[in-house]
Protein backbone atom coordinates (compact mmCIF):
# COMPACT_ATOMS: atom_id res chain seq x y z
CA UNK A 1 0.00 0.00 0.00
CA UNK A 2 2.82 2.41 0.83
CA UNK A 3 4.45 2.01 -2.58
CA UNK A 4 1.14 2.45 -4.40
CA UNK A 5 0.36 5.53 -2.31
CA UNK A 6 3.67 7.18 -3.16
CA UNK A 7 3.22 6.25 -6.84
CA UNK A 8 -0.25 7.83 -6.80
CA UNK A 9 1.16 11.02 -5.34
CA UNK A 10 3.90 11.17 -7.97
CA UNK A 11 1.28 10.70 -10.68
CA UNK A 12 -0.82 13.46 -9.14
CA UNK A 13 2.08 15.90 -9.43
CA UNK A 14 2.58 14.89 -13.08
CA UNK A 15 -1.14 15.30 -13.77
CA UNK A 16 -1.07 18.87 -12.45
CA UNK A 17 1.62 19.91 -14.91
CA UNK A 18 0.22 21.57 -18.02
CA UNK A 19 0.33 19.78 -21.34
CA UNK A 20 2.37 21.33 -24.19
CA UNK A 21 -0.65 23.04 -25.76
CA UNK A 22 -1.55 24.62 -22.38
CA UNK A 23 1.83 26.21 -21.73
CA UNK A 24 1.77 29.97 -21.81
CA UNK A 25 4.11 32.42 -20.08
CA UNK A 26 1.58 33.78 -17.59
CA UNK A 27 1.31 34.03 -13.81
CA UNK A 28 -1.00 30.98 -13.63
CA UNK A 29 1.84 28.76 -14.86
CA UNK A 30 4.14 30.24 -12.23
CA UNK A 31 1.59 29.33 -9.55
CA UNK A 32 1.25 25.79 -10.88
CA UNK A 33 5.01 25.31 -10.89
CA UNK A 34 5.28 26.77 -7.40
CA UNK A 35 2.66 24.34 -6.07
CA UNK A 36 4.03 21.27 -7.81
CA UNK A 37 7.66 21.99 -6.87
CA UNK A 38 6.55 22.16 -3.23
CA UNK A 39 4.58 18.90 -3.51
CA UNK A 40 7.42 17.15 -5.27
CA UNK A 41 10.04 18.44 -2.83
CA UNK A 42 7.90 17.11 0.03
CA UNK A 43 7.67 13.71 -1.68
CA UNK A 44 11.42 13.62 -2.30
CA UNK A 45 11.97 14.50 1.34
CA UNK A 46 9.65 11.67 2.34
CA UNK A 47 11.56 9.19 0.15
CA UNK A 48 14.87 10.26 1.66
CA UNK A 49 13.53 10.23 5.20
CA UNK A 50 11.79 6.87 4.88
CA UNK A 51 14.90 5.33 3.34
CA UNK A 52 17.07 6.70 6.15
CA UNK A 53 14.63 5.53 8.82
CA UNK A 54 14.45 2.03 7.36
CA UNK A 55 18.24 1.86 6.96
CA UNK A 56 18.75 2.83 10.60
CA UNK A 57 16.12 0.31 11.72
CA UNK A 58 17.83 -2.46 9.74
CA UNK A 59 21.19 -1.59 11.28
CA UNK A 60 19.80 -1.50 14.81
CA UNK A 61 17.53 -4.53 14.55
CA UNK A 62 18.98 -6.81 11.85
CA UNK A 63 16.90 -9.78 13.02
CA UNK A 64 13.68 -7.89 12.21
CA UNK A 65 14.69 -7.08 8.65
CA UNK A 66 12.85 -9.29 6.17
CA UNK A 67 13.34 -9.62 2.45
CA UNK A 68 10.09 -7.71 1.93
CA UNK A 69 11.26 -4.85 4.13
CA UNK A 70 14.59 -4.72 2.26
CA UNK A 71 12.85 -4.70 -1.13
CA UNK A 72 10.41 -2.00 -0.05
CA UNK A 73 13.26 0.12 1.27
CA UNK A 74 15.17 -0.33 -1.97
CA UNK A 75 12.10 0.60 -4.04
CA UNK A 76 11.62 3.82 -2.05
CA UNK A 77 15.31 4.68 -2.33
CA UNK A 78 15.31 3.90 -6.06
CA UNK A 79 12.34 6.21 -6.62
CA UNK A 80 14.35 9.10 -5.20
CA UNK A 81 16.58 9.40 -8.28
CA UNK A 82 13.86 9.94 -10.92
CA UNK A 83 11.93 12.09 -8.43
CA UNK A 84 15.00 14.28 -7.98
CA UNK A 85 15.46 14.46 -11.75
CA UNK A 86 11.81 15.53 -12.10
CA UNK A 87 12.37 18.24 -9.52
CA UNK A 88 15.50 19.41 -11.36
CA UNK A 89 13.55 19.52 -14.63
CA UNK A 90 10.92 21.69 -12.93
CA UNK A 91 13.71 24.00 -11.77
CA UNK A 92 14.89 24.32 -15.37
CA UNK A 93 11.29 24.96 -16.47
CA UNK A 94 11.08 27.83 -13.98
CA UNK A 95 14.26 29.27 -15.51
CA UNK A 96 12.75 29.10 -19.02
CA UNK A 97 9.54 30.71 -17.76
CA UNK A 98 11.60 33.54 -16.27
CA UNK A 99 13.37 34.00 -19.59
CA UNK A 100 10.03 34.18 -21.38
CA UNK A 101 8.74 36.79 -18.96
CA UNK A 102 11.87 38.87 -19.49
CA UNK A 103 11.71 38.53 -23.27
CA UNK A 104 8.15 39.83 -23.41
CA UNK A 105 9.43 43.14 -22.02
CA UNK A 106 12.11 43.53 -24.67
CA UNK A 107 11.75 45.38 -27.97
CA UNK A 108 10.11 43.30 -30.70
CA UNK A 109 12.31 41.95 -33.46
CA UNK A 110 13.54 38.78 -35.12
CA UNK A 111 16.16 38.06 -32.43
CA UNK A 112 13.56 38.36 -29.69
CA UNK A 113 11.11 36.16 -31.58
CA UNK A 114 13.78 33.50 -32.01
CA UNK A 115 14.69 33.70 -28.32
CA UNK A 116 11.00 33.44 -27.32
CA UNK A 117 10.60 30.35 -29.47
CA UNK A 118 13.70 28.73 -27.95
CA UNK A 119 12.69 29.57 -24.37
CA UNK A 120 9.15 28.30 -24.93
CA UNK A 121 10.45 25.05 -26.40
CA UNK A 122 12.83 24.68 -23.45
CA UNK A 123 9.90 25.16 -21.08
CA UNK A 124 7.81 22.57 -22.92
CA UNK A 125 10.73 20.12 -23.00
CA UNK A 126 11.53 20.47 -19.29
CA UNK A 127 7.90 19.98 -18.27
CA UNK A 128 7.83 16.90 -20.50
CA UNK A 129 11.05 15.63 -18.90
CA UNK A 130 9.56 16.08 -15.46
CA UNK A 131 6.46 14.13 -16.46
CA UNK A 132 8.63 11.32 -17.86
CA UNK A 133 10.73 11.09 -14.68
CA UNK A 134 7.63 11.07 -12.48
CA UNK A 135 6.05 8.33 -14.58
CA UNK A 136 9.26 6.29 -14.34
CA UNK A 137 9.36 6.60 -10.55
CA UNK A 138 5.66 5.72 -10.19
CA UNK A 139 5.98 2.76 -12.55
CA UNK A 140 8.96 1.43 -10.61
CA UNK A 141 7.12 1.73 -7.30
CA UNK A 142 4.00 0.02 -8.66
CA UNK A 143 6.06 -2.81 -10.14
CA UNK A 144 7.82 -3.31 -6.81
CA UNK A 145 4.50 -3.27 -4.96
CA UNK A 146 2.79 -5.64 -7.38
CA UNK A 147 5.55 -8.25 -7.37
CA UNK A 148 5.92 -8.41 -3.61
CA UNK A 149 3.73 -7.90 -0.61
CA UNK A 150 4.81 -4.62 0.92
CA UNK A 151 4.26 -4.05 4.62
CA UNK A 152 1.75 -1.48 5.78
CA UNK A 153 3.90 1.35 7.01
CA UNK A 154 4.40 5.04 7.38
CA UNK A 155 1.98 7.43 5.76
CA UNK A 156 3.17 9.90 3.18
CA UNK A 157 2.75 13.57 4.09
CA UNK A 158 -0.44 14.62 2.44
CA UNK A 159 -0.43 17.32 -0.14
CA UNK A 160 -3.42 19.64 -0.21
CA UNK A 161 -6.12 18.15 -2.36
CA UNK A 162 -7.47 19.91 -5.41
CA UNK A 163 -10.53 20.97 -3.41
CA UNK A 164 -8.49 22.62 -0.66
CA UNK A 165 -6.08 24.55 -2.84
CA UNK A 166 -7.01 28.01 -4.04
CA UNK A 167 -8.79 28.01 -7.35
CA UNK A 168 -6.78 29.13 -10.33
CA UNK A 169 -7.24 28.85 -14.05
CA UNK A 170 -4.87 26.69 -15.97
Amino acid sequence: MLLHDVADRLNTVADQLPLPDQIRPDPALSEILDDEVRHLARLLGFLAGESAFRHRAAARYPARTTATVRRTTLALASAAEPTGLALAALGAAIHHLGQLADLTRQAPGPARDQAVTAAHQGLVDRLGDSRIHLARAAKHLRAAADTRTAPAATTVPSAPSATTTPSRSR
